[in-house]
């Protein structure tokens, strides 16, 4: 490592250790209570900082190409692969590496870092505030379905998701209901999944991960005219598939709230 490059460390390190002792705002982030030896950036230390690093966003490839940070790379921390795949980043970058996820209630930006730290991997940092955050504050340094600058007013509010959420109940009921007319859809990935679903013989499995199948079944639903229900694990990946709802023009379709795991609470409180 040549003197300027070290130097460029020993500054950064300094600065991340600075970052850490923040305490303000600590409430509005969960992650840095339970995460309380991951590094963390500010917004407004990420902009200034940006051509010092390299951000790399943590989440799915089908999140990363909806939205993401602009020259940002994408190394799901969910890869079996992560690890080498960061040190092999690691070898051609020689710049400290900044994780981002989807926001302050996501912890895969912190989940990243602590990977990479226990792998052996030294100056990580966690930017916590999130893609959505960084869009409408710097559009011109997001991209959006593949265009940039972004208009941040195409991005998909809170209650415009909130009005597609169904309560477990209802959600299985209206799948009864709509019988044939009907697409049951598990985009969880296959961890989450491992291999269970709640509507057998009703659902279909296509993880965001999986973009070509995912289509598939959208384009199914649009020829057909069949109302979409679809859901996830918790209920936080399902606002990425609401882009690709809009793209392809679909309109009938429910998400589950809370997902998965709110299937698993109702049925556990009906024990």
């Amino acid at each position: 490592m040549n003197k300027i490059v070290k130097s460029m460390f020993i500054s950064f390190s300094l600065f991340l250790l600075s970052i850490h002792s923040l305490q303000a705002n600590v409430d509005e982030f969960p992650g840095r209570k339970a995460f309380p030896d991951i590094p963390v950036i500010e917004l407004a230390q990420l902009r200034d900082k940006i051509n010092d690093v390299v951000i790399v966003d943590a989440r799915s490839r089908y999140e990363y190409e909806t939205l993401r940070i602009k020259n940002a790379i994408n190394l799901p921390v969910t890869s079996k692969t992560f690890e080498q795949d960061l040190k092999n980043l690691v070898d051609k970058v020689n710049k400290p590496i900044v994780f981002y996820c989807n926001g302050r209630t996501c912890f895969k930006s912190y989940i990243a870092v602590k990977k990479g730290l226990k792998a052996g991997i030294k100056n990580l940092i966690a930017y916590d505030a999130g893609v959505f955050e960084w869009s409408r504050n710097h559009p011109g340094l997001a991209v959006l379905l593949g265009k940039s600058p972004i208009d941040p007013r195409k991005l998909i509010s809170k209650n415009s998701l909130k009005t597609r959420f169904l309560n477990p109940e209802t959600f299985s009921n209206k799948i009864v209901d709509h019988g044939k007319g009907s697409i049951v859809l598990d985009i969880r990935d296959k961890y989450q999944r491992a291999g269970v679903g709640f509507y057998p013989g009703k659902e279909r499995w296509a993880s965001l991960d999986n973009l070509k199948e995912l289509k598939k079944h959208l384009k199914l639903a649009r020829q057909t005219n069949k109302t979409l229900f679809i859901y996830d694990e918790v209920g936080k990946q399902v606002r990425w598939l609401q882009y690709a709802l809009k793209e392809e023009g679909i309109k009938d379709y429910y998400f589950m709230e809370k997902g998965a795991a709110g299937y698993s609470a109702m049925l556990k409180s009906m024990e």
